[in-house]
């Protein structure tokens, strides 16, 4: 007898629906269980925690001939999420469980040895994939249904145990779809304790305005400076000034975390930015992702957020390297002999480095113990490309002690991000009518032509910059969308002198950095 379950596989970020076909041969002679279709190793073991998951649930497992094909065969499937709709398949190939409900419907889940149904990463994509089918239902475990209810227009049953989702397919026992309004409110205050206050970060003025621009048009920093002025702590305060995220942009976060399996169990919506910082010494493919089955990389783990990258000059040039094409593109794009995938990057890079190997180069109060060389090796371990993606260079000198000491109250974090939220507001109903653009920072130089409006003395400024500093087209238009960025905070609608000086002061100003 053969049976059909709808069930679904994740490739990248996507869940592409996947027919699993049981067919069972009760007069075969030798016992068999065969899966078929591109199994990954998570997949061939199901076979042992099916058959003790209908043993255990009190069911009965003939131990006769099946073949299970998962269609399509030319997709890889990798995971324990086939576990149910395997079971379930089993089951009603041999008259223990209804095919008629099986149509309109989508499993996925992983199976214990007793029968209890356990999480399962990418539940949201498989969600949106099913309600894309047309389907009516999807079972998933009982720990991902808050998950899976973001997704409207779909009914969510949320399954504890194998025998219990029998029960429900019979109609004896039927369990309650989830109810949207059970998912968990979101605490703004929540989002922002625990974050550095701006208020804490004594002196350095000028660095929290450079944040505060960056803050406002999702621009990329770099923060050099002797060890122990700040950086770090800076940089752990960004995320407190930057706008909340849209629903969208929560739903999108979302996905990728649910796919690498990060999300959060008390968390099936995260609201707050993503704020990463991975070690100096992580691979290219733990940078931009990669793998046999490729995954996101902390490049797609930092989208709509922050990635701070501390000890930048420490990161090895290759791994940095492939930075520079999601960093322009706003998406990595991995290839490999199966296939492409694309992951969204849209995020705002932070970097921290010292400008030599021992710190102190150019610090008036500490001697500089490196040669020429050294400094000079360091400085280059940072191409000028990649330089040419960074939109703010700011200098980060030691902190004096009276400013240090000093009981005189900062400008708190909440404060400074009423004016991000409100220049963010200025460039959302700027590109009203452009959905690719979010911030002044996703423009293109058709986009800047199109919106950035600067003044006759303004222009003459830019003209002139342009051939003194021997500005690249590409540091020309960062130039600009940096200084719309500065007129969004002062609420102009056009770039003037004072906007554009003070983004071409934030240009590097050494030719090696």
């Amino acid at each position: 007898m053969l049976a059909k379950v709808i069930s679904c596989g994740v490739v990248g970020l996507d869940g592409i629906p996947v027919t699993v076909e049981v067919d069972f041969s009760p007069n075969a002679g030798t016992p068999q269980f065969n899966i078929v279709g591109l199994p990954g190793s998570a997949v061939k073991e199901s076979r042992e925690r099916v058959h003790s998951a209908i043993k255990n649930s009190g069911m009965r497992f003939p131990l006769k001939r099946y073949t299970v094909n998962l269609a399509p065969a030319n997709i890889p499937k990798d995971g324990p999420a086939y576990d149910l709709p395997i079971a379930v398949g089993a089951l009603a190939a041999t008259d223990q469980a209804p095919l008629d409900v099986l149509e309109t419907a989508m499993f996925i889940g992983e199976l214990s040895l007793d029968g209890e149904v356990r999480h399962v990463k990418g539940v949201i994509s498989c969600t949106y994939a099913a309600r894309q089918q047309g389907l009516q239902t999807i079972f998933v475990p009982e720990a991902d249904a808050a998950e899976a209810a973001l997704i409207p227009d779909i009914e969510v049953i949320p399954v504890r145990t194998l025998g219990q989702l029998l029960e429900h397919l019979y109609g004896l026992q039927v369990i309650p779809a989830f109810r949207r309004e059970d998912i968990p409110a979101v605490d703004e205050a929540a989002l922002l304790r625990g974050l550095v206050d701006f208020a804490e970060i004594r002196g350095q003025e000028h660095v929290k305005r450079a944040l505060e621009v960056a803050a406002a048009g999702s621009h990329n920093v770099l923060m050099s400076g002797p060890p122990g002025s700040g950086k770090t702590l800076m940089a752990r305060a960004l995320p407190g000034i930057l706008p909340a995220m849209t629903l969208d942009e929560a739903l999108e976060v979302t996905r990728i975390y649910s796919v690498a399996d990060l999300l959060p169990s008390d968390s099936p919506l995260l609201r707050a930015r993503p704020y990463r910082a991975p070690h100096h010494t992580i691979s290219q493919a733990g940078l931009v992702g990669g793998g046999r089955l490729p995954r996101p990389g902390e490049v797609t783990l930092a989208n709509q957020g922050v990635l701070f990258l501390d000890e930048f000059g420490e990161f090895g040039r290759s791994a940095l390297e492939v930075m520079r094409q999601p960093m322009e593109d706003r998406r990595v794009t991995i290839s490999r002999a199966n296939g492409t995938l694309t992951f969204p990057a849209n995020f705002m890079l932070v970097a921290a480095m010292n400008p030599c190997p021992c710190g102190y180069y150019g610090d008036p109060s500490h001697q500089c113990t490196c040669s020429p060389g050294q400094i000079r090796r360091y400085q280059q371990t940072i191409s000028g490309p990649l330089l040419d993606r960074i939109d703010i260079h700011v200098d980060v000198p030691r902190v004096d002690y009276d400013k240090l000491t000093s009981r005189a109250q900062a400008e708190t974090s909440s404060s400074i991000r009423a004016r991000v939220e409100a220049a963010r507001e200025r460039q959302r109903r700027r590109f009203a009518g452009s959905p690719h653009l979010r911030a002044n920072a996703d423009m293109g130089p058709g986009d800047i032509r199109r919106f950035c409006r600067l003044t006759p003395e303004a222009e003459g400024l830019i003209k002139v910059t342009l051939r003194q500093m021997q500005l690249s087209a590409r540091a020309y238009h960062r130039v600009l969308k940096l200084g719309q960025t500065i007129a969004d905070l002062a609420g102009s609608d056009v770039i003037d002198v004072p906007h554009l000086a003070e983004a071409i002061q934030y240009r590097p100003r050494r030719a090696t950095l």
